[in-house]
């Protein structure tokens, strides 16, 4: 419609033209979120039989999906709260970096194998 023929208009033709599109709207948006919504489902849904292969393939990045690493135990813990450890991976937490400068050494927070005696590497004669 040009802008001359709603100038033309009364005011009751323009209400009912407003009415009809308001209508039509609102049935154009509620198809519109159900069709994201099928999509988002889509999505979310967990991958299946090697679908995340396919998926990196699709994304264009030409690189295999990342393998698995085994769990890395933890090596070290705080004396004080045991349950606080690490793995000797990354960044040395707070309390060992705190424990280290006050004097301590690495080797006092080792957790110890069944098989391992306390003094293993005590004066460089192992074998």
């Amino acid at each position: 419609m040009r802008r001359q023929d709603l100038e033309a208009m009364d005011f009751e033709e323009l209400w009912l033209l407003h009415e009809e599109l308001t209508k039509i709207l609102a049935e154009k948006i509620t198809i519109e979120k159900r069709e994201l919504e099928k999509r988002l489902a889509q999505l979310n849904q967990p991958d299946q039989f090697g679908e995340a292969e396919s998926g990196a393939a699709k994304a264009g990045t030409g690189q295999p999906p990342r393998r698995k690493y085994p769990k890395v135990v933890p090596k070290y813990f705080n004396p004080l709260h045991p349950t606080e450890t690490w793995s000797g991976r990354g960044k040395q937490p707070r309390w060992l970096v705190a424990a280290l400068q006050s004097g301590h050494t690495l080797e006092e927070f080792r957790i110890r194998e069944n098989g391992e005696s306390s003094d293993r590497n005590a004066g460089g004669q192992g074998h």
